[in-house]
C-alpha cells in the first residue's frame, strides 16, 4: 500500500490515511483493543458488515452535494475495490460495500484526489450533515441553506470533541417551513428565517433540539423560534462539547442526545450549554462568508422530438419529476433511483448527462434519488430520452410509489428481516395497481429492516419494520406495520404508530388494504394525516388484523423476499482481533497519543483544539487508571468526580487541589495561547502522575501474586 502516499497534498488528510493503515496494522497484530479499534475506523468511514471479512464503505456527502466529476471518481473507486454498486442513503451519503480492510487506506486516498472525505461518516461523531435537496433553487426558501450546512461541515470535521462522542449526532438544515429535511428527527435542526431588525432584514434559523428515531423515536423540542445565522456554529459547538462531557458511554442504547435532554431537562441543559460558550473559539460569524462554490450552470441548446410511443411516459415524467426553480428560467428535475441502488457503469453515465443538461450541482435527496439543477426547459425532451436510454426516465420520483429502504439483511448486521426485495415489490404494486400515487407528493412509504429506522420509517405515513414470528416450529420473517408518521412542518412532526405484524410476504396485500381503504373513505383533498387521526389506530389493526392470523401460513411464507432458502433470524459477524487486549493499556496509549496532538495543535496556532485535546488525553488516563481498579462510569463528568473521589488524598495527587477544578478550566477561560500553553504544561504533570501511579499499582499487584504463588508453592 505505498503507492497512494504521495497521490494526497493536504498535510493533515494524508497523516488521517496513514494514521488508518497504522491502526489497522496494530490491529492485525492484537495490540489495540478491538473496540477502539472499531471506534477508530468508523471515524473513518469503515463499517463491518454481515458477511465475515468485508467492509461497508460510507462516503460523506455534505448536505447531498456532488459534482459530476466527483460522481464518476465514487464509480471508479467502487469498480476497483469493490462490486461495481453505489448505494444512495436516506442521509445523502454514498456507501460501497464488500472492501477489504486492508485496501482501505488506499481506497480514501483516492477518494481525497477529488475532495471526497470518509471522515466522520460513520461511529459516535458528527454524522454527514443533511439539508433539503431543493435548497438554492426552492421557490419558497428564505434563503439557501447550502452554505451554512457546507460551513457547519467543514467547521466541525476533525474537531477533537467530535471525535469519541457517547453516540452519534445528526444535524439538519430545511430549505423552509415545510422543513422536507425532517428537523423534527434529528439532534439538531434549522429551519431558515428571515426578520426585520433595526429597518435590516437579518437572517436566521428556528432550532430545534434533541431529536431522533430509532426504536424509540423522540420528537424534537424547540429551542428558539430565531437564532440569528452568525450564532448557529457557536451554539452548534456548545451543545456538542455538553454532550461530549455529560453524555452516557456505558450504555448506548441511553447515550444519544434526547436521553441527555430528558435526564437533566432542556432548561439545565441549555444553561451548561450557555457556560460552555465561554470556551468556543468560533464566536460571531455569518457561514455565508465563507467560500462557498456556486454552482456553474450550462446553457446549451439540445434539439429532440418525443417518439409517439413515449409520449404518454414523457407527460408523466414532467408532471410528476419536474418543477419549476425559483430562478426565472430554469427546473430542477428529480432521478428516481429505485432504492437508492445503481451501478457503477449507469452513475458514470449520469455524470455525463448532467454535464450537458444540468449544473455541476447534483444533490441526493434523503429520499435515495437525485435532483439536477438549472435545467433549461427547452431541454427538458432531449434530457428524458437520454434518461430513458439508460432506464432511468420513471416518474413518480419523491412520490408514493418512491419507496425508501434501508438494505436491510443483504449487507446489515443489525438487519432482522429483508426490506429491499420487497420494496421493489411494492413499487411494482403502486406503478401497476394504483397510478394515481406516483403524482401524490403526501404519503411517504419507508422501510427499514430492523426497529432502528435506517429506513426512517419511524416517520413514514406508511412505515413497516423487519421483525419475526414464531410459528410453531418455525421462525417466519415479518414486517411490522407503522402508520401516521411525517412531518407537519416548521420543525414539528409526527412519529408513525405501530398497528400490527405481519409475515413479510403479506405486506403486499397490506399495503393494497390501506391505500383502498385511503381512496374508498378519505374526504375529497382529506390528507393521510387526517384520516388516519379520524379513523384510529384500532380502526386499522381491525381492518388488517386477518394477514396476522398464523394458522393459515403457507410454505412461501417461511421464505423471506429475495431469498430461496428458510428464514432464520441472524446476527451478522463483526471483526474480530482473534486475541486477549489490554484496554488499560490501549486508553494509556491512546492519551499520550492525544497530548502529543495537543502539542500539534498548540504549535499550529490552533489553541481551541489544543485544549480539547489536553482534556481528552486527560479523560482517557483518568479511565485507565480507574478500570484498572475496577471502577467504571458511564459520563465524562463522572469519570472526573470519581477520581477525585478515590484518589484525591493518594500520593503524588494528595495536596494538588480539585481536579475538577483544574481540569474543567475548559470551559471557563478563553482559548487564548497564554492559558492553553499553561493548561497542557500542567496536564502534563497530572498525565505522567497518573500514568506513573497505575504503573506502580500495577507492579505492587504483580508482586504480590509472585509472592502469593510462592507462598503456595
Amino acid at each position: 500500500m505505498q503507492s497512494f502516499r504521495s497521490e494526497i497534498e493536504n498535510p493533515v488528510v494524508q497523516q488521517d490515511i496513514l494514521d488508518l493503515e497504522k491502526k489497522i496494522r496494530l490491529f492485525r497484530e492484537g495490540k489495540i483493543d478491538p473496540e477502539k479499534f472499531r471506534t477508530l475506523r468508523l471515524a473513518r468511514g469503515v463499517y463491518g458488515q454481515r458477511q465475515q471479512g468485508v467492509q461497508m464503505i460510507r462516503i460523506k456527502i455534505p448536505f447531498g452535494k456532488i459534482s459530476p466529476k466527483q460522481l464518476v471518481r465514487i464509480a471508479d473507486v467502487s469498480d476497483e475495490y469493490s462490486n461495481g454498486h453505489l448505494h444512495f442513503t436516506t442521509r445523502q451519503d454514498v456507501q460501497i460495500h464488500f472492501v477489504s480492510l486492508d485496501r482501505t487506506p488506499e481506497l480514501w486516498a483516492k477518494l481525497e484526489e477529488d475532495d471526497i472525505t470518509l471522515r466522520e461518516a460513520c461511529g459516535n461523531t458528527v454524522r454527514n450533515i443533511t439539508a433539503s435537496a431543493e435548497a438554492g433553487i426552492d421557490p419558497h426558501e428564505p434563503f439557501d441553506v447550502s452554505p451554512y450546512a457546507q460551513a457547519m461541515f467543514a467547521y466541525f470535521l476533525r474537531k477533537p470533541f467530535c471525535q469519541e462522542l457517547g453516540r452519534k449526532i445528526k444535524i439538519a438544515f430545511s430549505s423552509g417551513e415545510k422543513d422536507t429535511a425532517y428537523t423534527f428527527i434529528h439532534d439538531l435542526g434549522f429551519i431558515p428565517r428571515v426578520i426585520v431588525k433595526d429597518g435590516a432584514y437579518v437572517k436566521g434559523f428556528k432550532v430545534v433540539i434533541a431529536g431522533g428515531l430509532g426504536a424509540q423515536p423522540v420528537l424534537a423540542q424547540t429551542f428558539s423560534e430565531f437564532l440569528e445565522a452568525d450564532e448557529v456554529i457557536p451554539f452548534t459547538e456548545a451543545v456538542l462539547r455538553v454532550f461530549d462531557r455529560y453524555g452516557e458511554r456505558k450504555n448506548r442504547n441511553k447515550a444519544r442526545l434526547k436521553y441527555l435532554v430528558a435526564k437533566l431537562g432542556l432548561q439545565e441543559f441549555l444553561r451548561l450549554v450557555i457556560d460552555e460558550k465561554q470556551a468556543v473559539a468560533y464566536k460571531k460569524e455569518d457561514a455565508a462568508l465563507h467560500n462557498y462554490d456556486h454552482p456553474v450552470i450550462h446553457d446549451t441548446n439540445f434539439e429532440a422530438t418525443i417518439p409517439l410511443e413515449l409520449n404518454e411516459q414523457y407527460l408523466k415524467w414532467i408532471s410528476a419529476n419536474v418543477f419549476t426553480q425559483k430562478q426565472k428560467g430554469y427546473a430542477g428535475v428529480y432521478i428516481k433511483i429505485q432504492l437508492g441502488n445503481i451501478s457503477s457503469d449507469t452513475a458514470r453515465k449520469l455524470a455525463s448527462i448532467a454535464s450537458l443538461y444540468a449544473s455541476d450541482d447534483i444533490r441526493i435527496t434523503n429520499t435515495q434519488s437525485l435532483l439536477f439543477k438549472y435545467v433549461s426547459p427547452p431541454n427538458l425532451t432531449a434530457l428524458f430520452l437520454e434518461l430513458y436510454s439508460i432506464g432511468l426516465a420513471s416518474p413518480g420520483a419523491q412520490s408514493t410509489g418512491d419507496i425508501t429502504a434501508c438494505p436491510g439483511t443483504d449487507t446489515c448486521n443489525l438487519a432482522i428481516a429483508g426490506s429491499t426485495a420487497v420494496s421493489v415489490e411494492l413499487e411494482r404494486l403502486i406503478q401497476t395497481e394504483f397510478p394515481q400515487f406516483l403524482e401524490n407528493k403526501d404519503i411517504k412509504i419507508k422501510l427499514s429492516g430492523c426497529m432502528n429506522s435506517c429506513g426512517q420509517h419511524g416517520l413514514a405515513h406508511i412505515g413497516f419494520h423487519g421483525s419475526s414470528i414464531k410459528a410453531g416450529q418455525n421462525v417466519v420473517p415479518a414486517l411490522q406495520l407503522v402508520l401516521g408518521g411525517g412531518s407537519t412542518g416548521s420543525g414539528n412532526g409526527r412519529a408513525s404508530e405501530k398497528i400490527i405484524k405481519v409475515p413479510s410476504k403479506r405486506a403486499p396485500q397490506v399495503l393494497r388494504d390501506v391505500l383502498n381503504d385511503y381512496i374508498n373513505h378519505a374526504g375529497e383533498n382529506e390528507s393521510f394525516h387526517s384520516y388516519y387521526d379520524r379513523t384510529g389506530k384500532m380502526y386499522f389493526y381491525q381492518l388488517l388484523k386477518g394477514h396476522a392470523d398464523l394458522t393459515t401460513l403457507v410454505p412461501h411464507e417461511l421464505i423471506d423476499w429475495g431469498n430461496e432458502v428458510k428464514f432464520e433470524t441472524a446476527i451478522g459477524i463483526g471483526e474480530c482481533a482473534g486475541v486477549t487486549i489490554d484496554l488499560v493499556q490501549t486508553l494509556f496509549y491512546e492519551a499520550q497519543e492525544k497530548y502529543e496532538l495537543a502539542k500539534t495543535s498548540l504549535d499550529n496556532n490552533l489553541f481551541a483544539d489544543a485544549a480539547y485535546q489536553v482534556y481528552a488525553a486527560l479523560i482517557n488516563g483518568v479511565k485507565a487508571l480507574l478500570i484498572s481498579n475496577g471502577i467504571e462510569c458511564n459520563t465524562q463528568i463522572g469519570l472526573i468526580n470519581d477520581f477525585e473521589k478515590h484518589y484525591s488524598e493518594e500520593l503524588p495527587f494528595k495536596g494538588w487541589g480539585k481536579f475538577s477544578d483544574f481540569i474543567l478550566e475548559i470551559n471557563k477561560q478563553d482559548a487564548s495561547r497564554k492559558f492553553v500553553a499553561n493548561y497542557y504544561q500542567n496536564a502534563g504533570v497530572w498525565l505522567e502522575a497518573i500514568t506513573d501511579f497505575a504503573a506502580r499499582q500495577k507492579e505492587k499487584e504483580k508482586s504480590v501474586k509472585e509472592e502469593t504463588i510462592k507462598f503456595d508453592l
